[in-house]
């Protein structure tokens, strides 16, 4: 109509002088052009950000504005590599690749892709097949060298034939072959319904735990988000005979077979429920190799490390927070009022001169000042916190599964595969951010509130596609982050049939070893005297050694029934050593770990059912000492 035409007329010629701008003003004209029918110029709106409310979204918008004016503001640019548009063939090569089956495309004979196959579930197979199938089929079409059939790899008389049996290595894997559907899986919750408890359970990996696909079901359309979070399901997650377990409480090996199971896994969970599994090719951006913003998280890290060994969250990002939590949470408006730009371009001059030499006075920085330089901080990493590839899962996984539950299981797998540093990091941000919703009767930011401002920082990143395509997903990456905040203690937990998995897959290494090394006959001389001469006593049923170095009594003996738990042991420790009152103290925060055997390092829950995890993993050693933080 032509008064929508003068309204865009209006905001366009508004737009060309936003330079100097008013938050205000961008509130006003964001409400003169809240019809649905009406989009902003420069963002598109897709279905699912018009069905929340435009007033719901106008913190997004304005947020976006600031985005862009302290972009226009002189901030340092970052070259950025061209990377040459990957096909098909391309894209499954580096998804083979990425978890840990090299192998496949190599020819090569790798004990850790053997073993990585020996374990995995009938609809993790399948995925690996399709990918591989894919992948030949691609090289074939190219006349590239010679790739063996997908035959050769998992034993299939014909692979085009669902319910055939796979056979990896003396594994048989029955293949269930999901196909792909156009219709969506519609399995929200009512929307009249109050908000109800689900449980959560991780003794079944997420694919096989989808069952038939409904049918008959038309796409749905519009995805609605509703304010309230109150209409949030409230999860409680059943832990098994082993306890649950962190992302810190494993090794660096172990979680890196973590990292790759949980790719294969994420597959086939999007296999199952009939979605694409869209994945961004990486883009190489150069950032800066010193100083502060802008630079990759591994290199302040690597940086910050040489100051404080061990050190997990960059110094600068965890300062920030500090500051924050000590004067800001209680601020009107933390994170959506804005702090002066030329303030905080300053501020953050001089912090880059002053940080490294503890030079720098914070008593300056006002609250809103420091929340500007912590977004800062998120936006203009050359990596974004929760990386390019799997975004468009993140949107696609929203926008076309409704049921809080699926969503939830997809981001947990996302989590799992994020780089240690980004993990870390993000877990600092997430816990800052639950901090503030908890003082939301002083800031007045509730849950919506906050996701709101920290999407548009979180979910647009620099690469040459970053554009309205991006933005055409408001209310969905706000969404995402309402999920990631309020469900957070859950998703750093390591799912029980992931670390299972990595039980098999280091059984099954450790195997294949023993039986190279059988084959030497000087090595087999060497292990029989070696045998004979540390030949020992077998251990009873049930009696595990515990070694507690930093204890005066070093090591016990423990007889274990169904009922002993790890608490408990750790209990008997600290009374048998209870005499020593210097270190009552440290044995206060000491924890239990297995160690060897099937598991690299385990750091035990103290509720671990001691007797379960001994018949899982009976050649382990049992030590006690602090939990590394």
């Amino acid at each position: 109509s032509k008064s929508h035409c003068t309204l865009i007329i209006i905001y366009c010629v508004y737009y060309s002088h936003s330079k100097r701008k008013s938050l205000p003003q961008c509130r006003r004209i964001n409400r003169m052009l809240s019809n649905e029918s009406l989009h902003p110029p420069m963002f598109s709106r897709s279905n699912s950000q018009a069905s929340v409310d435009s007033t719901s979204m106008e913190d997004f918008w304005c947020e976006v504005e600031s985005i862009k004016e302290n972009s226009e503001q002189g901030q340092e640019e970052q070259t950025l590599l061209e990377v040459k548009p990957a096909d098909e063939g391309e894209l499954e090569a580096e998804w083979l690749q990425d978890v840990g089956l090299s192998t496949l495309i190599s020819g090569a004979e790798e004990e850790d892709g053997q073993a990585l196959l020996s374990t995995l579930t009938r609809t993790q197979a399948a995925a690996v097949q399709r990918r591989y199938n894919t992948y030949t089929q691609t090289m074939r079409k190219k006349n590239k060298h010679t790739v063996r059939d997908v035959r050769d790899i998992f034993g299939v008389n014909d692979s085009s034939v669902s319910g055939k049996y796979l056979v990896i290595e003396g594994f048989e894997l029955y293949s269930y072959l999901y196909c792909y559907t156009n219709s969506c899986l519609d399995c929200g919750l009512d929307k009249d319904s109050p908000s109800v408890t689900e449980e959560l359970s991780y003794e079944v990996s997420f694919s096989e735990s989808i069952t038939v696909l409904p049918k008959n079901r038309e796409r749905q359309k519009n995805q609605r988000f509703k304010k309230d979070d109150s209409a949030l399901p409230k999860f409680i997650v059943r832990k098994s005979q082993f306890g649950l377990t962190e992302v810190g409480d494993l090794s660096l090996e172990d979680m890196k077979k973590i990292r790759n199971l949980s790719l294969i896994e994420l597959t086939a969970f999007y296999d199952a429920l009939g979605i694409e599994l869209k994945r961004n090719r990486t883009e190489r951006i150069k950032g800066r190799e010193n100083g502060l913003f802008g630079v990759p998280l591994a290199i302040l890290l690597e940086n910050d490390q040489k100051k404080v060994p061990g050190i997990k969250v960059p110094l600068i990002f965890q300062k920030l927070l500090l500051k924050l939590e000590e004067t800001g949470l209680e601020t009107e408006g933390i994170l959506r009022v804005p702090g002066s730009a030329s303030r905080v371009k300053n501020l953050r001059q001089e912090i880059e001169i002053k940080f490294h030499e503890d030079t720098f006075d914070w008593d300056q920085v006002r609250n809103n000042d420091a929340a500007g330089l912590l977004k800062m901080f998120i936006r203009e990493l050359p990596s974004p916190l929760f990386t390019v590839e799997y975004l468009p899962a993140f949107i696609t996984l929203v926008e076309k599964v409704s049921k809080v539950k699926l969503q939830l299981q997809a981001l947990h797998l996302l989590i799992m595969l994020l780089p240690d540093a980004n993990r870390d990091t993000a877990k600092a941000f997430l816990q800052f951010l639950k901090k503030i919703v908890a003082h939301e009767g002083k800031n007045k930011m509730n849950l919506w509130n906050v996701s709101m401002i920290v999407a548009p920082n979180v979910f647009i990143y620099k690469g040459k596609h970053a554009n309205q395509e991006e933005m055409q997903a408001a209310a969905t990456t706000a969404h995402i982050v309402r999920l990631l905040i309020k469900y957070q203690d859950i998703l750093w937990t390591v799912p029980s049939f992931l670390i299972s998995q990595v039980r098999k897959m280091n059984e099954a290494t450790m195997n294949n070893t023993k039986r190279q090394m059988m084959f030497d006959k000087g090595v087999r001389r060497l292990l029989r005297r070696k045998t004979m001469e540390r030949e020992r006593p077998e251990r009873s049923e049930g009696v595990i050694r515990v070694y507690a170095p930093l204890h005066s009594k070093v090591s016990m003996a423990i007889q274990l029934n169904s009922q002993t738990k790890a608490r408990d042991i750790l209990a008997r420790f600290h009374c048998e050593n209870s005499h020593a009152s210097s270190k009552n103290t440290k044995i206060q925060i000491q924890r239990l770990y297995e160690i060897g055997g099937n598991i690299g390092l385990h750091c035990l829950d103290p509720d671990a059912y001691m007797l379960d995890v001994y018949r899982a993993n009976p050649q382990a050693e049992w030590v006690i000492k602090p939990k590394s933080s």
